[in-house]
């Protein structure tokens, strides 16, 4: 999968496009991907995502901005993995925000990229104070060369996929849920980075998952599964959250202790997939008291996965 930053003068070829955040490519978004990539088959044109960084919320109220469900590096591989063959990261900036739903048809959709079909979500709004919309797109897509098309909501079990649904699902502690959404267990991807070395004083040393400037959908203790150290996933038990018992900084951080694991992993890039939630991250009196529930979360850990053993 190719991707590129911005959106060209000119588009070199023809291509049928689907725009969206696509936060968490969620059951829903597949649905639409799938559309999109048997479209672009079926013309013989290659399937294109229009995507934004930073999301729109995030640039219009940061402070309010919902926590995201991936990285831009990890919605790049799972568009890549739901055989995507373009992605387009466009700039959401103060230039962005103020064209007009014309001046989006006319320089993205139709210089930019040449679009040919455009397939949207039927919620989707575009242009400054969000006035084109699908009956605009539908209007002006015969004179421009493109026609468009509306991908419905899908519904599972009654409910609308959505990634507020899977955020809500996540903030619950609600992992069965988050996975029916998701078509797939709730994963956070990262590099270990070198911590403060207080698991490893406290007898449980732990893999610290670099998290940069996110802002974790969920929080507290997690029996996981994780890939990226060999052939096997490895169990584990995580911690995310802002540890209060050992700092003030109130920074989260994602820390796994590995179950029957003794090598360092510096630097490894490591998937960590959550599983089963255990309990709420707590405040404890002293680092005794925090080892002695360390070290019961891994047996309950243990006890989880002796009943529900992970598959390869």
């Amino acid at each position: 999968m190719q991707v590129f930053r911005g959106i060209p003068e000119h588009a070199a070829q023809a291509s049928v496009l689907t725009i969206g955040n696509f936060d968490g490519v969620h059951r829903g978004h597949q649905a639409l991907l799938k559309l999109l990539t048997d479209t672009a088959r079926a013309r013989q044109l290659p399937a294109v995502v229009l995507t934004f960084e930073p999301h729109p919320r995030e640039y219009f109220s940061p402070a309010d901005a919902p926590a995201r469900l991936a990285s831009l590096r990890e919605k790049l591989l799972l568009l890549a993995a739901s055989g995507v063959d373009r992605v387009h990261v466009c700039r959401f900036d103060a230039r962005f925000a103020a064209l007009t739903a014309d001046q989006f048809i006319d320089g993205i959709l139709v210089r930019g990229l040449d679009v040919r079909h455009l397939i949207i979500g039927d919620d989707f709004r575009f242009g400054a104070r969000r006035l084109g919309d699908f009956a605009m797109l539908q209007a002006r897509g015969p004179a421009a060369g493109f026609n468009v098309e509306a991908m419905h909501t899908l519904d599972i079990g009654g409910e609308r996929a959505s990634s507020s649904a899977v955020r809500e699902a996540l903030a619950e502690g609600d992992l069965e849920h988050a996975a029916r959404l998701l078509g797939r267990p709730y994963s956070i991807a990262g590099r270990v980075v070198r911590g403060d070395q207080i698991g490893r004083k406290l007898g449980f040393p732990t893999a610290n998952i670099q998290m940069k400037h996110r802002k974790p959908a969920l929080a507290g203790v997690f029996a996981v599964s994780v890939e990226g150290l060999g052939d096997a996933p490895v169990a584990g038990v995580a911690n995310i959250g802002v540890r209060p018992s050992v700092t003030s900084a109130g920074k989260p951080t994602l820390e796994v202790n590995l179950f029957d694991w003794n090598r360092d992993c510096y630097d490894a890039h490591l998937r960590v997939h959550f599983l089963k939630k255990l309990r709420d991250e707590t405040k404890f009196a002293s680092l005794d008291a925090l080892k002695a529930q360390i070290a019961k979360d891994a047996v309950d850990a243990r006890a989880w996965f002796a009943n529900n053993p992970i598959r390869p």
